[in-house]
């Protein structure tokens, strides 16, 4: 037998060991899934309970910390005020790689008919509101919590490290405060940690369970915040004449903001989105206020459309205020970068995101004018963030109960997906090092 032909055997045999070992590996780890789904469900239901808000969330910070410290691996608490960082050493030279979930809830009052809906209660920009986890962050802690159960009992089959990253105020940290991913990479998560490339998922109450979603370079949009205060003249409500009311002046301005959509950008380009959530003014039925305060968001996928929004807005109400004899002040604060998909290592790892879902399960989607401040992880090093479908299968998308509304729900039966998918992600990096 010549020299060739023994090498292509010997090739051929440690190919086919590898792949019976990946494989082998591979079983194991939806073995161990199906094995801790009770809990994690278990997790996720008390989460649900006791849900906190944004840079408030002290009970569920000591909630992870305790489990976490179970694994045997090293916990530290505290970082962007709320958050808890826990790091698998797996003892041999390799990649570092930072899991991400998210922790806090909303000020929204629940109305799904659950043995676990929350009945929590805060104040929130000094009204009592209910809070509930109606964005799916309780499910995105119990789903990492389980893969690091998971990473941990496969450790001597992993090389390098990863950092598990239970991160507070996503849904932003309260006026005059910091918080959530800007305030962990101020605060050195990146550099502490030797963090090379960052992994997330986003259930999905929209999609069907057992799939998943993505798409590179650019999902999710950037997100500003503005601010608009219209001053007229105060007056008797039965004589406007006298004075400038700014409740209809603000009531133009917000319909004007919606013609820089729909007739001064360019769609084709990308999305975009204007909406003004909340708008005050006025004490009495029969008094014209002087003042009229509204606020909004602005989403973008496109950073010059971005900077060309923020200049309209303030043109068309300024224009349109003194067109009536009344002023408009703008300011406008820059939130959430896009959410930009490495695209390299996302052509990389979707085949990783196919061996737990299976092929037919995993699919492209169109960016989303969302926002996710997991955007900030990504402008520090290579970032991929996917969305995790959570919704049955016997209802239709458009009965599914949209985020951040009283009625959201989550089938928990994709759990299972979600660690198997941050689990093999792990199993499969490769350092660029």
């Amino acid at each position: 037998m010549n020299r060739t032909l023994l090498l292509s055997m010997a090739c051929c045999l440690i190919c086919l060991t590898t792949i019976s070992a990946q494989k082998a590996l591979e079983d194991r780890v939806a073995t161990i899934a199906k094995e801790i789904e009770p809990d994690v469900i278990k997790w996720r239901r008390h989460l649900h309970q006791y849900p906190e808000l944004s840079n408030r969330e002290y009970k569920t910070m000591a909630y992870i910390a305790e489990y976490m410290k179970t694994l045997g691996i090293k916990v530290e608490t505290g970082m962007a005020f709320t958050g808890v960082v826990a790091v698998l050493e797996t003892g041999k030279p390799g990649p570092t790689i930072g899991l991400r979930a998210d922790t806090d809830g909303l000020p929204v009052r629940e109305r799904v008919d659950l043995p676990f809906a929350s009945k929590e209660e805060s104040e929130y920009l000094g009204q009592k509101v209910g809070v509930m986890h109606a964005c799916g962050h309780d499910s995105h802690v119990a789903i990492l919590m389980g893969a690091a159960t998971i990473l941990t009992k496969i450790k001597k089959d992993l090389k390098g490290k990863i950092v598990f990253v239970f991160q507070p105020a996503e849904e932003g940290a309260p006026p005059g405060e910091e918080g959530g991913a800007a305030l962990m990479i101020k605060e050195g998560l990146i550099e502490k940690y030797g963090i090379e490339a960052m992994y997330g998922l986003h259930i999905s109450s929209g999609t069907d369970v057992g799939t998943i979603t993505y798409k590179a370079k650019g999902l999710l949009a950037a997100a500003d915040q503005f601010s608009i205060k219209v001053k007229g003249k105060q007056t008797h409500g039965s004589r406007p004449w006298d004075g400038v009311d700014p409740i209809v002046v603000s009531a133009q301005i917000i319909l004007g903001l919606q013609t820089i959509i729909s007739r001064q950008t360019d769609l084709t380009n990308e999305a975009a989105v204007i909406t003004v959530g909340k708008i005050s003014g006025g004490v009495r039925n029969n008094i014209i206020p002087e003042e009229v305060e509204m606020i909004g968001t602005i989403r973008a996928l496109d950073t010059a459309m971005q900077r060309i929004i923020h200049e309209k807005i303030r043109i068309t109400a300024e224009n349109i205020a003194e067109s009536a004899g009344a002023t408009a002040e703008v300011s406008i604060s820059i939130g959430y970068p896009v959410t930009y998909n490495h695209p390299e290592l996302t052509a990389r790892m979707i085949p990783s995101l196919e061996k737990a879902a299976g092929a037919s399960n995993v699919r492209i989607i169109k960016a989303i004018t969302g926002a996710e401040d997991f955007a900030f992880y990504a402008q520090k090093v290579p970032g991929l963030f996917f969305f995790l479908g959570g919704k049955p299968k016997d209802v239709h998308p458009l009965d599914a109960a949209a985020h951040h509304t009283p009625d959201f729900y989550i089938d928990e039966s994709g759990f299972g997906l979600g660690m198997r998918a941050l689990v093999q992600l792990v199993i499969d990096h490769k350092s660029e090092k």
